[in-house]
């Protein structure tokens, strides 16, 4: 594998045609017949060169769970989504709720060299909602950990919702709330409305996502400290956050790429790889989170990648794990719902995929493909279109939600740190990107 990476005739986030030379892994020059006798040439005509891809929301799984991913399957799905790097939720067993289990995940994540790996600290012990987890402790740990979250179970008590994000304000972090007010999501299985009625399914209202978020937003601008809302799901979320940013309070968002582009009557058939937590919603949400990703009032888009076993998804809905696979088709859905409808330039989706999600994990850099940065980069063709399958799907799960769907746009090569891990679309050995990543950290 070259040290060096000639990438010619990229469209620089869309905006410009250039040249960029990848050396020793950082961008070393960026213009126009840049030569490099030598280096691996890659013609980039017709595609697009973003940033790396960073996803602020994932589920590796391990430890615990192997049999739905491993942090080495998780990883490989996320380099074939353009991801570069990856924060890691803390929902696994043992729960990441020390210095030793997101030292381990990091461990593993170096190991298999395909993103950077960096683990999220759980908030509470255990994920039980009672007692502070040692914050500081992974804060200082060789994972450094910046992002806090209980996700997949809300920080539903007020008084250690308030507790932590003091916590983490003193070095800071960032907690990253799961908004679901557990009394009033008690066995509820999709969004509350016509739909669930018809269905006979109990509802998830849109207000048990709404209360906590305004609650949470209200302490956050008590305290001056900051606070990420999870994957964001109804209007009224939209307007609330809308709302505390005009007052200046230090709160972000995500929206994942399903509730992009999927609404509540795909339950119909009782068809579990569509059901997910937060629920799909209905048009009218789906429309309102696509005009607050374009305004900025959602900042990031995050995949909340969440692999299950086949048998935990090919069986009744009420018995159904939540969840969908989400890494290898975000870019696509993201060109699909925003960039082809015209709500987003590439400009825009590498700062709601890669710049803005950096900024909230605390990463360095600017990811803007300059001189000096490092050679984090994907190269997209937008011009492509597929019926999605889950021959598309290089996670160790495959209930994606997308099968048969027509999405737009596909990843050709992705770049980590200056090495390949996806070429001409497919995923590089694992033994090669390990030795790679060996080099380059």
């Amino acid at each position: 594998m070259s040290s060096e990476i000639l990438i010619t005739g990229a469209s620089l986030m869309g905006e410009s045609t250039a040249d960029i030379l990848l050396r020793d892994g950082v961008i070393a020059a960026v213009g126009a017949k840049l030569q490099a006798p030598g280096a691996h040439v890659i013609d980039a005509q017709g595609l697009i060169a973003l940033p790396g891809l960073v996803d602020l929301h994932t589920h590796l799984r391990e430890p615990g769970f192997e049999q739905s991913e491993t942090v080495l399957t998780g990883s490989r799905a996320a380099a074939a989504g353009g991801f570069t790097t990856v924060f890691a939720m803390a929902n696994t067993n043992p729960v990441a709720d020390n210095a030793g289990v997101v030292e381990q995940v990091k461990r593993l994540g170096d190991e298999a060299g395909y993103v950077s790996v960096r683990p999220i600290g759980a908030v509470t012990v255990g994920l039980a909602g009672e007692t502070l987890a040692d914050l500081g402790s992974m804060a200082t740990s060789r994972a450094k950990v910046s992002v806090f979250s209980d996700d997949g179970k809300c920080v539903h008590d007020s008084l250690l919702m308030r507790r932590a994000m003091e916590y983490v304000k003193s070095f800071g972090g960032v907690i990253a709330q799961h908004a679901q007010d557990p009394r009033l999501t008690i066995d509820a299985q999709m969004n509350e409305g016509e739909v669930s009625s018809r269905l006979g399914l109990n509802g998830w209202p849109a207000v048990a996502e709404e209360s906590i978020i305004a609650r949470d937003v209200l302490l956050a601008e008590h305290i001056g400290s900051r606070l990420h809302i999870c994957h964001l799901s109804t209007a009224g979320s939209v307007d609330i956050i809308r709302s505390a940013k005009a007052r200046g309070v230090d709160v972000t968002a995500e929206v994942t790429p399903h509730h992009l582009l999927l609404t509540e009557e795909l339950a119909e058939n009782y068809d579990a790889r569509f059901k997910v937590n937060p629920p799909l919603r209905t048009a009218v949400d789906v429309q309102a989170l696509r005009a607050a990703v374009a305004d900025g009032t959602i900042d990031i888009v995050a995949t909340d990648h969440a692999p299950h076993p086949h048998d935990t998804k090919d069986c009744e809905w009420d018995q159904a794990s939540f969840g969908m696979v989400g890494l290898e088709s975000a870019l696509p859905i993201v060109n699909t719902t925003l960039v082809a409808t015209g709500l987003l330039t590439w400009s825009d989706v590498a700062r709601v995929l890669s710049q803005a999600p950096a900024q909230i994990g605390s990463l360095d850099g600017t990811r803007t493909l300059s001189v000096g940065e490092v050679a984090d980069v994907v190269l997209f063709d937008p011009s492509t279109s597929r019926e999605w399958s889950t021959d598309d799907v290089v996670s160790r799960s495959k209930n994606t939600p997308f099968t048969g769907v027509t999405l737009a746009g596909s990843v050709v090569h992705t770049i980590r740190h200056g090495y390949l891990t996806v070429t001409e679309g497919v995923v590089v050995d694992e033994d090669v990107v390990a030795q790679a990543g060996g080099f380059h950290g």
